[in-house]
């Protein structure tokens, strides 16, 4: 049995093989064969009893020089398969800068957000400041405090969503004029916008989650001319110079005299269209004087003191600036849409 002429075989044929090595997995599985616990080397190493013993010290050191021989060509060769492996990958990632770039996807503001900031800078040019309540509100200043007590007929007008005892999702920003007045002697002048919540069925014109713009004036000597100066000019700033409004006498609890303001058709011009149910007139809004028991019941002196308050619809108001002809677009964040805008 000779064991020296086994070991000068492996190692021709290892050196060889290790050569011809083309990939790291393959170097792995070269490694196993010559070098591992059932490894060729290792098989010779066991028939080392079957041979005279002064044989032996030869045969274990002609054996580990190969080991060491192999480990040597396994560490050089790795570190060649590892960096061509590396110079592959920085191939195939180079990046050609004279290509065009790709131009990222640029956001689009909602066409909500674009019509409260736009009703925000005309009344911040009229000398109002904004004012922010909360969506949750007392049963109290929701309804009590603008002169809409228990059992009053206006309150089966908005079917409120009550969470318990007496908080409930505010109907309205109204409840923001309340809290401003309770915190601040006049001169008031104020917009509140903000969502509000009422139990609608959500269809083409309805929806239970919407946004109000509130509107509270509050000095002496303050007239139904102020009010009407104020909504013309913010109607004009909104619709365009050209559009004609009217008011008409209408009631709300909180405000005496209370009217509803329309503005003419931007769609077609007072001609009579679908969206105006051929009147020629959109209605945008609710006015008034507020009522001296609002003015009362927040602690100002109706006697000394007089105001005008005005809510509109925030949602109507862009659906009817940018002539849309279903609430729910607002709300679907159907991308197509939005990119419009």
């Amino acid at each position: 049995m000779d064991l020296k002429k086994q070991l000068e075989e492996i190692k021709t044929k290892a050196e060889k093989e290790f050569q011809d090595v083309k990939d790291l997995d393959h170097l792995e599985q070269l490694r196993v064969k010559y070098l591992g616990k059932k490894g060729e080397i290792t098989s010779v190493l066991r028939q080392m009893g079957k041979i005279p013993a002064e044989e032996r010290p030869v045969i274990g050191k002609k054996a580990n020089i190969l080991k060491n021989k192999l480990n040597n060509i396994i560490i050089k060769k790795k570190a060649e398969l590892e960096e061509l492996a590396k110079q592959r990958k920085l191939e195939k990632e180079k990046i050609d800068v004279t290509l065009p770039g790709v131009r990222p996807e640029v956001g689009h503001r909602h066409p909500l957000n674009q019509v409260i900031d736009e009703i925000k800078d005309i009344f911040i040019g009229l000398g109002f400041t904004i004012a922010e309540g909360p969506e949750v509100e007392s049963e109290y200043n929701n309804f009590e405090a603008l002169n809409i007590p228990a059992h009053h007929p206006a309150r089966d007008l908005q079917d409120t969503l009550y969470l318990y005892d007496d908080l409930l999702l505010r109907t309205h920003t109204s409840p923001v004029q309340i809290r401003t007045m309770a915190k601040q002697n006049p001169p008031i002048r104020v917009i509140a916008p903000g969502r509000v919540y009422r139990a609608d069925e959500l269809d083409a014109s309805h929806s239970p989650i919407f946004h109000q713009v509130e509107g509270l004036v509050i000095n002496e000597n303050i007239s139904f001319s102020d009010l009407k100066g104020t909504i013309e000019t913010v109607v004009h700033a909104l619709f365009g110079k050209d559009s004609k409004i009217r008011f008409r006498p209408s009631y709300f609890p909180f405000t005496e005299p209370s009217a509803e303001v329309d503005v003419s058709c931007n769609v077609c011009h007072g001609e009579g269209c679908s969206l105006c149910s051929r009147t020629g007139w959109l209605e945008i809004m609710g006015s008034g004087m507020v009522h001296p028991n609002v003015l009362e019941m927040a602690g100002i002196d109706p006697v000394k003191y007089s105001g005008f308050a005005f809510g509109m619809g925030l949602d109507r108001i862009a659906i009817l600036k940018y002539k849309l002809d279903d609430i729910r677009l607002l709300y679907e964040n159907d991308r197509r849409f939005l990119h419009q805008f």
